[in-house]
Formats: structure tokens, C-alpha cells, sequence
């Protein structure tokens, strides 16, 4: 057959157009399995990761980057079928991936920062943390940050770089903590009353523990103080009530029982004052006489 001066091989025409039609038909077959297996792969590794108690947001980043890879090896196999160099595609996609690797510096490091967080769990969400000098109760966890809510309402976004590189503080790790007091007394005053006062408030106290029991000590003795410091066990969700409690009880029984909490307070002395006075003393007279 010939057109416009060019020979045509009709037969061969539709041997390479039914070729071509059976490749595609194979692409997107291969394209629609491959599909349908790597739903099939992250649901399993879904219910895997759910059975391991895995945190959320890892499962969910794991789930999606297992698709993803899957979904690239499905569309390259397709492509293959269709007679496309997949060599060339997966040169570009690794020179791309290499680019933004080195765009995104400092996000992949919070992002994998993140990653180990999620796993290693140094704190979750709802637990009070002091992290860099910040603290705050912990209200989201993501890959790339971390998000504390301070007393005061304010939202603290820190990334997670700086976390695994920094001290944490977990204040609600564990169900019991502490209560640490000290007050300084003056040094006239009778220790002993002063022990017994604190001592007596936080055993009469109800949300302190009897095991341990409470300890009160002299703990220091400051340029213008006794320092007597008392420790007592509770929960944590009483710590802050119960300090704020006996606080407020300290001042008020030591005032009744007349034990002064001093005032920070120097004696300077003077070289000379006394000098100095009487020679003022005399001008003054001498003036007066004349």
C-alpha cells in the first residue's frame, strides 16, 4: 500500500499495533495487581504494627512510605512491559531524590529525630516536660517537631533535632514524686518547734503518702538563716496542690508559734564611725559657743 509516496506494509502495521495494544493491555493489568497487592502488603503490615503497639504516627509514616515504594516498583515493572528504559527513569528519580535531600538538610534531620522519639517514646502526649529550657505539657508529637502547651497557654513548637540532642526532663514518667520545701528560720529561733511544726502538717496532710513517711532537716545554715527542708511523698497529680498547701500552712503556724522567717539583712561597719561622730560633735559645740 502506498501513500503520499510511502510504502506501507499493512500486515505488519497490525502485527505491531496488536503488539503494542497487548503491551498496554499487560501494563495496565501488571499496573492494576501490582496496585491491588501493595493495598493488600500495608494492610498486613497495618494489622502487624497495630498488634506490635506501635505508635500512630510512625505506623501511619511506615504504611505510607511502604505504599509508596511499592507503588514505584509497580509503575517501573508496568513501563518495562511497554518496551520504556526504566534505567533512565530510575537514574532521574535518585538524582531528584539526592536533591532534595540536600534542600531539606535540616528537616530530615527532625524528621528522622522524630522517628526515633516515636519509637524510643522519651515522653508522650500529656506528659509534663521540661525540654531546652522550656516547660509544658506535651500536646502533639509529629515527624518534624514537637509541640509543648506551657501553664500560661502558650504553644511551644520545638524540633525534634533539638530534643534527641537535649537533656528531657520527665516530670509525669512515674505515678509518685516528691514534694521538697525548705524554709529558712532565724537563729534564735527553737529548731526543734520549727521541725515538729512542719513535720505534724504534712503527716496531718491527706495527700501525702505514710510510705514513705515525711522527713524534715536542717539542710543549711545561710548567711542569714536555718534552712530546714522537709520531703514528702505523693502523686502526681496532687504534687502541685499539696506544695501550694503547705506552703500556706508553714507561714501561718510558724507565725502562731512565733518562729520569724528572717529577711535577707547585712551589718556594715564603718572604720572611723566613731571618730568621725565625735569630731562632728565638736564642730557642733564650738559652733553653739560662738
Amino acid at each position: 500500500m502506498e501513500f503520499l509516496g510511502y510504502t506501507f506494509d499493512i500486515a505488519t502495521i497490525i502485527s505491531n499495533a496488536t503488539s503494542l495494544v497487548i503491551k498496554i493491555a499487560l501494563a495496565i493489568l501488571i499496573f492494576a495487581v501490582g496496585r491491588w497487592l501493595a493495598k493488600k502488603a500495608v494492610g498486613l503490615a497495618d494489622n502487624m504494627m497495630s498488634r506490635s503497639h506501635l505508635d500512630e504516627t510512625v505506623a501511619s509514616f511506615l504504611s505510607r512510605l511502604l505504599y509508596g515504594v511499592l507503588l514505584v516498583v509497580v509503575i517501573l515493572a508496568a513501563l518495562s512491559k511497554v518496551g520504556v528504559q526504566t534505567t533512565s527513569v530510575v537514574a532521574i528519580l535518585g538524582g531528584a531524590a539526592v536533591a532534595i535531600g540536600l534542600s531539606l538538610k535540616d528537616q530530615l534531620s527532625n524528621f528522622a529525630a522524630g522517628i526515633m522519639i516515636v519509637t524510643f517514646r522519651p515522653f508522650v502526649r500529656g506528659d509534663y516536660v521540661e525540654i531546652t529550657g522550656h516547660t509544658g505539657t506535651v500536646t502533639e508529637i509529629t515527624l518534624i517537631n514537637t509541640h509543648l502547651t506551657t501553664i500560661n497557654n502558650h504553644d511551644i513548637i520545638i524540633p525534634n533535632g533539638e530534643i534527641t540532642t537535649s537533656a528531657v526532663t520527665n516530670y509525669t514518667a512515674l505515678p509518685n514524686r516528691r514534694v521538697d520545701i525548705t524554709v529558712g528560720v532565724g537563729y534564735d529561733a527553737d529548731i526543734r518547734a520549727a521541725k515538729n511544726v512542719m513535720l505534724s502538717l504534712a503527716k496531718s496532710n491527706s495527700m501525702a503518702f505514710t510510705d514513705p513517711e515525711p522527713i524534715v532537716r536542717v539542710t543549711n545554715l545561710g548567711d542569714n538563716s536555718v534552712d530546714i527542708t522537709l520531703n514528702v511523698w505523693t502523686t502526681n497529680d496532687d504534687w502541685w496542690a499539696m506544695q501550694c498547701e503547705l506552703l500556706e500552712q508553714f507561714k501561718e503556724a510558724l507565725d502562731d508559734e512565733k518562729i520569724e522567717i528572717p529577711f535577707p539583712q547585712r551589718s556594715v561597719h564603718v572604720k572611723g564611725l566613731d571618730q568621725m561622730i565625735n569630731q562632728m560633735s565638736h564642730s557642733q559645740n564650738t559652733l553653739t559657743k560662738d
